[in-house]
């Protein structure tokens, strides 16, 4: 029997520790960043899918290097992120495509470009349709999520950006940035109706568990506005007391980012202009303002951890929903600040994905 050498046994030992964060990764809760969210959000992490670990402070676990580059080199915005447990797949778009990833083993299965461009996508719920839109164009590709193929055009001319495909998978929901209407498709027949108009164009927006009700952002306003999704009226206007609304580095408008809590109880809000989150209460009775919580720099968007407990800021913060008190910011392997719109946790049990959340914190009361 042959036995190794000390300084052998040092060198094996050092490799496992460098080793241990990828060797842990195959089980537990972990959040993937695409970056960058935006042009100037590349000095924040770099250009790839970063991959925290939520178990464990959220450190940096790894860098999922991906395609995502113009004709000259240079990295392309990243326009959404989105996964599925049932296929094991994640999907990551950009100005110019969409790009599918085997999540068991990090590789790229696929990246399509589309007439069009691409831009914030959403998945049907057993992860097979794509609901895809162009880059702020008329119309939205419905396709073949294992394939890339289009099964359909959708055209609402509304200046196509964001999507929710509701959590029953009945319904999706698109919102242009050019329309102060949000476009609804029966997900069965691809029939179409509306909901609003809304008091200007519709930007950020997620909808509640059974959806009944639509919260959306839109231009011009430090606030948002609640639409019934079923009679298709604007219900509700409500505004941000006790803040000075004014001009905005990214995306031209004060509040482009809005989340329900898990409960629905609360409705979390971006103001850029003032760099904070401001919290609302939710249900019966008018919306009253709870709290503010400042962040590092101007935040264009929220979601939530799978268990409603942790919000996380397109700055970077990671937030305790119950305390209202930021518990970490997401750091990449050099210690540099990320700052990402595009995050969504991702669950793993035995290797593979057993839980994967969403981008838009849609509400968890059906």
């Amino acid at each position: 029997m042959i036995t190794p050498s000390r300084p052998l046994l040092r060198r094996l030992c050092l490799a496992l520790l460098v080793l241990a964060p990828w060797l842990r990764a195959a089980d537990g809760r972990f959040l993937y960043a695409a970056v960058p969210g935006i042009r100037d959000y590349l000095e924040y992490g770099g250009h790839g899918v970063l991959v925290f670990d939520i178990d464990h402070g959220h450190r940096f676990v790894r860098r999922i290097k991906s395609a995502g580059f113009d004709a000259t080199g240079k990295p392309v915005n990243v326009k959404g992120i989105a996964a599925s447990a049932a296929t094991q797949r994640l999907y990551v778009t950009t100005i110019l495509s969409l790009m599918c990833f085997d999540l068991t083993t990090d590789r790229l299965l696929w990246e399509k470009k589309y007439d069009g461009g691409c831009d914030r996508m959403s998945l049907t719920p057993d992860g097979k349709v794509m609901y895809l839109p162009s880059l702020e164009k008329d119309h939205w590709h419905v396709i073949d999520a294992l394939t890339g193929d289009i099964l359909t055009k959708i055209v609402p001319k509304s200046g196509a950006h964001n999507t929710v495909v509701g959590p029953d998978g009945r319904e999706a929901y698109l919102a242009g940035l050019k329309s102060p209407h949000l476009t609804v498709v029966d997900t069965a027949t691809y029939a179409t109706r509306t909901v609003g108009p809304f008091s200007n164009f519709i930007r950020p927006f997620t909808v509640n568990g059974s959806q009944t009700q639509v919260f959306v952002n839109i231009n011009g306003l430090l606030g948002y506005e609640i639409g019934d999704l079923k009679t298709g009226r604007m219900l509700r206007r409500v505004e941000v007391v006790g803040f000075a609304s004014g001009g905005v580095k990214r995306h031209g408008c004060p509040s482009h980012g809005i989340a329900l809590s898990l409960d629905e109880k609360e409705v979390w809000l971006c103001d850029a202009h003032n760099r904070r989150l401001h919290i609302f209460s939710n249900g019966d009775g008018p919306p009253k303002q709870l709290a503010s919580i400042e962040t590092r720099d101007e935040p264009g968007w929220i979601t939530f951890s799978i268990d409603g407990r942790l919000v996380y800021s397109a700055t970077g913060e990671v937030i305790d929903q119950r305390t209202r008190k930021i518990i970490t910011a997401l750091r990449d392997e050099n210690g540099l600040d990320v700052m990402s719109e595009k995050v969504i946790e991702i669950d793993f049990a035995g290797g593979r994905v057993v839980r994967a959340g969403n981008q838009f914190a849609i509400g968890g009361v059906r």
